[in-house]
């Protein structure tokens, strides 16, 4: 039986270099998201969007760390409603906007849950560099790793799933963590997860993205994924980013009844 879901749109676009991504969370709405979640049994409670700075009235303090204030100003409003949303009794689903929004989820889930919980996280990516080792300073390659770094989420309880384009010291990062795509391990104890999904962990072509990998996974197998998420964890959230306009809602809700949200 579906139940509650608070949609919350992050219309973030500040982590990373290519503008257009803050379209996803309207996109996705306009194409009827809400509607074919109620029209699979689910309780929609659309939160609106959040409201984000825009590259053209900011400046650039620091290029290791490009908008990282106003990034984490957004943030801790995502958070905030996330945080409601969880304690009102609803399982938030956070449209992005860049993967730099997932910050403020997992620390909205981790405040209203009294602690870190398990992070399937499915990004062509590894999101764990820091400013330091980051070849661009943009935030979106970030977002896992400060989570963590913040106390948000365990190594121990992340899979790390359909990452392929990753910088050397996230290559080091995961392995002297013993982060891998091991679902089991990362579901192993943890009483809820969170599922983050970026839109360029799936193949090329199978939905529109910003930042196409090829090399990706096809629909089907996000959905067995997710089924297998469902069957050994309740889920905490799901996030879905790097979403392009026309990006099928039929999609979207598919994988959100998969994941058991």
């Amino acid at each position: 039986m579906s139940g509650a879901v608070a949609v919350i749109g992050a219309a973030l676009d500040l982590g990373q270099s290519r503008r257009g991504v803050d379209m996803g969370p309207s996109a996705i709405r306009y194409a009827g998201l809400d509607e074919r979640l109620g029209s699979i049994g689910f309780d929609v409670r659309d939160r609106g969007n959040i409201e984000t700075a825009h590259p053209e009235g900011v400046v650039v303090s620091n290029e290791r760390a490009r908008y990282l204030s106003e990034i984490l100003d957004a943030c801790a409003r995502v958070a905030s409603l996330v945080s409601a949303a969880v304690d009102e009794g609803a399982v938030p689903l956070v449209l992005g906007g860049d993967h730099s929004v997932a910050i403020g989820t997992l620390a909205g889930l981790a405040r209203s849950h009294g602690g870190p919980g398990g992070a399937i996280w499915l990004d062509a990516h590894g999101d764990l560099n820091t400013p330091e080792s980051s070849p661009s300073g943009n935030l979106w390659g970030m977002p896992l790793r400060m989570a963590i770094d913040e106390g948000s989420v365990r190594t121990d309880d992340i899979a790390l799933v359909g990452a392929r384009d990753l910088d050397p010291p996230e290559r080091e990062y995961i392995e002297e963590h013993g982060i891998d795509d091991d679902l089991a391990r990362a579901l192993d104890g943890a009483d809820a997860v969170y599922v983050a999904l970026d839109a360029d962990v799936l193949e090329p072509g199978a939905v529109p993205v910003f930042m196409p990998a090829p090399g990706g996974l096809e629909l089907d197998d996000v959905e067995r994924l997710l089924l297998e998420v469902a069957s050994g964890a309740r889920l905490a959230g799901m996030g879905f980013t790097g979403l392009a306009p026309g990006a099928d809602p039929a999609i979207l809700a598919r994988f959100a009844d998969a994941a058991g949200l």
